[in-house]
């Protein structure tokens, strides 16, 4: 099984959103294992699966009251995706992580138990530099770095390959940094916005320097949010070509 984490440490640079689609996209062909490592669990919502009382989610399978097993849930008879879904009880987990000693290796552990089972494992991270977003980034062969079109892109950038630079410092990671997707890049008809332009041209010169790829953009518009609330793929509501990043990062894997 490879696993690729998509983590950014800020809010709103496109995680989820990438998890999604990659998540999407890959069923098709291979068997998916999504993980919500982010207690907003937004990717459980998008994935359409309802979390029922006492049902375990990943908060169960990282501290270990269940095997992992246990806390995987197809999506549908139809598809190859599974999910280890998460809610804000998963919160509860820092205190575990933090007590472990070594909380950045704690999800790989538990993967392995189950990774014969899957070809890919894509894990949505939380935006902040805490014990769950460093187990998240220990347990990843990848990761994926979703970074919006802005100064605030930017600096989640560079502080997210400071944090990953100081995991391989601690041997906690040990994998590649895949590249980084440009997220909400904003065009005005033909022209790019002033600001997108710079802040990619910033991503370029971030990307040569740390020897990663920087993918195609994904665009600032309002289809990405409707097949995410509808949760589907963009080519299902006839626009193929806004896959053109994820279809890009398959590729790469």
């Amino acid at each position: 099984m490879q696993t690729i984490t998509v983590v950014s440490l800020s809010g709103g640079q496109g995680k989820t959103t990438t998890a999604f689609f990659l998540s999407r996209l890959l069923e098709g062909s291979s068997k998916v294992l999504a993980i919500d490592a982010d207690p907003q669990a937004n990717l459980t919502f998008f994935l359409g699966h309802e979390v029922e009382a006492n049902e375990p989610t990943l908060l169960e399978a990282i501290i270990g009251t269940v095997e992992p097993i246990d806390s995987i849930y197809k999506l549908s008879e139809q598809t190859n995706l599974c999910l280890i879904p998460a809610d804000d009880g998963l919160t509860k987990a820092q205190d575990y992580l933090a007590a472990s000693g070594m909380g950045a290796m704690v999800l790989r552990n538990r993967l392995k138990q189950v990774a014969k089972h899957f070809d890919y494992c894509i894990i949505d991270a939380p935006p902040t530099r805490s014990q769950i977003v460093m187990s998240a980034m220990g347990a990843a062969d990848s990761l994926l770095i979703p970074a919006e079109a802005l100064t605030k892109g930017v600096n989640s950038l560079v502080r997210t390959l400071e944090l990953t630079e100081h995991l391989g410092s601690l041997g906690a990671f040990s994998g590649r940094v895949l590249g980084v997707i440009p997220f909400r890049d904003r065009w005005f008809g033909n022209s790019q916005s002033t600001k997108s332009a710079k802040a990619i041209a910033a991503f370029n010169e971030i990307a040569i320097e740390s020897e990663t790829e920087v993918f195609p953009s994904i665009l600032e518009s309002e289809r990405y949010k409707q097949a995410l609330d509808e949760g589907v793929l963009l080519s299902k509501l006839g626009y193929p070509k806004l896959e053109k990043p994820f279809e890009r990062v398959i590729e790469r894997l």
